[in-house]
């Protein structure tokens, strides 16, 4: 089963990025290549028969899984980054975080209006930041298909946030 194979590669941090914090690690699953290959074989399956355009990758872990899927579907993959990262004519969102204001970007020419985004970041949490993409992506012209996530850390409501925008969230392991 694909969960009990990413959890036990996945490696916990305590006290990272702050005290009290436990940071669940996914870089051993990179060492992998066997295990990322069924990582994203899971999501495709779980994905059949969603329309889906395009992938966004939420910068910067987002981007491991979510160029991989993109592939693996055959669409584009677009980077959702933060502020001043992206070289050409972007469109922003601004977002509260528990402890301040972040800023993610777009490329204005990422998708077609009317396409249908499947936003990808490692780690679902309180789901701020995919929440944040979402709103960018609608202001943009397209549609969220759904969401994808490695990990997802179900005591912070994360899921419950982001249910309202779509009904296909995909968590591969829930803790």
């Amino acid at each position: 089963m694909i969960e009990q194979r990413i959890k036990s590669a996945i490696r916990d941090i305590p006290d990272f990025p702050k005290p009290s914090i436990v940071f669940k690690d996914i870089t051993p699953i990179l060492k992998d290549p066997d295990l990322c290959t069924s990582v994203v074989e899971a999501f495709a399956v779980q994905l059949a028969g969603t329309r889906i355009d395009v992938v966004a990758g939420v910068e910067s872990r987002g981007f491991l899984f979510g160029l991989q899927l993109a592939c693996r579907l055959g669409v584009p993959f677009i980077p959702v980054r933060k502020a001043g990262k992206l070289p050409y004519s972007v469109k922003q969102k601004v977002y509260e975080l528990e402890y301040g204001q972040a800023t993610i970007e777009l490329h204005t020419d990422a998708f077609a209006p009317g396409q249908h985004v499947l936003i990808h970041d490692d780690l679902l949490a309180t789901g701020g930041t995919v929440t944040a993409a979402s709103e960018l992506i609608k202001e943009m012209g397209g549609e969220v298909a759904g969401f994808s996530f490695v990990v997802g850390l179900g005591f912070l409501k994360g899921r419950e946030k982001i249910a309202p925008l779509s009904d296909k969230i995909i968590v591969l392991a829930e803790y």
